[in-house]
């Protein structure tokens, strides 16, 4: 054996050790059931050291790292946890290993920077990984798609998202609505359906189930909000031709105002409060609302996400 075969054979079993340690580790603490078993996940945050000691197999470390983040990240939830510190560096590790693991930065523009309990709370960190996906990964729609829905969605900064979503509808191939919202962001205009396009568009190009899952609620919030806005200036309507505000809502139906009785998201008829208000018959099955919740009611904690 030549002195180069006995180096890749030592380096080959010290590899070896060192990742059946990773998951010995993570084993260990995914059988801890305290809140904090998660703050010692990350010894080494430095991306380059773990690039240099991975010797060649950054793919692979990339992966575990990955796989860690979407695993840390169901823990805290299913732990109704607001600490997710982790999720960023764990995201970056996994990315700058290699940085072609899309579905980290589609994680990522999704959980990192809405407020706890929906995310992270870290709306600069998830503008800086769609940047240097963008970067690295020019030619992905996706992830222009991704920084524009943080500018648009967390920080309300139209101009930015318009920006963003007109770099991305240049893009080769790039989907049809990203050239509507960079147009739609440019106007501020129809902030209801432009949310839809978002939530809709971020669901279909998505095989992430807790991406998935978390574009319908938001969905669903969005017609509440909307219904509810809209049903309160029907009943104003009502009040102004007879003069009192309606008992519930088949008083206005009963009226001609309204052409059947609506229902929310879970089929349950809205209610119209004594003061004029809608809310809807069950806030607590419904996530992310902001309209039609009684006085006082915060909208429900996201379900928790099953443990992967």
């Amino acid at each position: 054996m030549t002195a180069t075969q006995r180096v890749n054979v030592v380096a080959s079993a010290i590899l070896v050790l060192a990742l059946a340690g990773s998951a010995a580790t993570m084993r260990a603490i995914d059988h801890q059931r305290r809140p904090v078993a998660f703050k010692e996940v990350l010894y080494i945050r430095s991306p380059k050291a773990l690039r240099i000691m991975s010797m060649g197999y950054t793919g692979l470390l990339a992966d575990l790292y990955w796989t860690r983040a979407v695993q840390y990240f169901g823990y805290q939830h299913f732990h109704n946890s607001d600490d997710l510190h982790l999720l960023g560096p764990l995201l970056e590790i996994a990315t700058h290993l290699d940085p072609k693991l899309f579905p980290a930065y589609q994680f990522g523009s999704n959980f990192l920077a809405p407020l706890p309990p929906n995310g992270a709370g870290d709306p600069d960190r998830a503008i800086a990984l769609a940047e240097f996906g963008i970067r690295n990964n020019p030619n992905n729609w996706k992830l222009y798609y991704g920084l524009g829905f943080t500018y648009y969605l967390e920080l309300k900064d139209y101009a930015k998202a318009a920006e963003a979503f007109r770099r991305g509808a240049e893009v080769p191939g790039a989907h049809p609505f990203v050239r509507i919202l960079a147009a739609r962001m440019s106007q501020h205009a129809g902030e209801f359906e432009t949310s839809r396009i978002l939530w809709t568009t971020t669901y279909q190009t998505s095989q992430d189930k807790d991406i998935q899952r978390n574009a319908v609620d938001h969905l669903k919030a969005i017609r509440v909000d909307e219904e509810v806005t809209e049903l309160e200036k029907v009943v104003d309507r009502y009040r102004e031709q007879m003069g009192i505000l309606p008992h519930d809502i088949s008083d206005v139906w009963g009226a001609g105002l309204l052409a059947g009785i609506p229902v929310d998201p879970t089929g349950k008829p809205y209610k119209v409060m004594p003061d004029g208000r809608v809310e809807v018959s069950d806030p607590d099955s419904l996530l992310y609302i902001t309209k039609g919740l009684p006085p006082g009611h915060q909208s429900p904690l996201p379900k928790p996400v099953s443990q992967k």
